[in-house]
């Protein structure tokens, strides 16, 4: 038997991580962020506690590379170069909503953090990394729809997209989703496909 290469060893190690970060997501989710420990972590991941700390420094850093993971892969989807027209804000709202249906731990997750003041400052940055140019976008696209108000119409509309999510993740087998998503794009796609607004 050969020697691993630094490959696979890299491959193992990516593989590890990966175990510990699907473990703690699980248990954050049900058993929330102060009742899961290290201890429980390296336990669901079938591995020592010593080798969870081989991989992260605490607890607080490994929610930091959940959560930040998560809205790296939001800032994927929905990364618009240009301005947002209607075909670009039906790509959000569809987007997001699909993010939120297939990672329902994760969005728990968020949403137990950002309630919790101590916790929030590790993704505080990272989430005005997303919202930032979105709010900035959605100013402009408002704005050319003519709204009186954009700033405000997009404060709402951000916050009905937060409600939303957390509405569905509460309660995902009753929450009527599509419908709402069919009600968010009959305010703020479809007028503005059809030229008026």
């Amino acid at each position: 038997m050969s020697p691993r290469t630094p490959k696979q060893f890299e491959a193992i190690r990516e593989e590890k991580r990966s175990i510990i970060l699907d473990a703690a997501l699980e248990l954050f989710g049900k058993e929330g962020y102060h009742n899961t420990s290290v201890s429980k972590i390296a336990k669901r991941a079938g591995i020592s506690k010593g080798l969870v700390y081989n991989y992260f420094d605490s607890k607080e850093a490994v929610v930091k590379e959940l959560l930040h993971a998560g809205i790296d892969q939001m800032l994927y989807y929905i990364d618009i170069q240009n301005d947002l027209d209607p075909q670009q804000v039906e790509y959000v709202i569809n987007k997001t909503f699909e993010h939120v249906e297939q990672n329902r731990e994760f969005w728990k997750l968020y949403f137990s953090i950002s309630l919790q003041p101590e916790i929030f400052p590790l993704i505080r940055e990272k989430i005005n990394e997303l919202a930032q140019p979105l709010f900035r976008m959605g100013v402009d696209y408002l704005t050319r729809a003519g709204y009186e108000n954009p700033q405000g119409e997009t404060m709402i509309f951000a916050a009905l997209m937060d409600g939303i999510c957390f509405h569905y993740i509460m309660d995902p087998d009753h929450y009527p989703l599509d419908l709402v998503r069919q009600t968010l794009l009959q305010r703020y796609v479809q007028p503005f496909k059809e030229g008026s607004g």
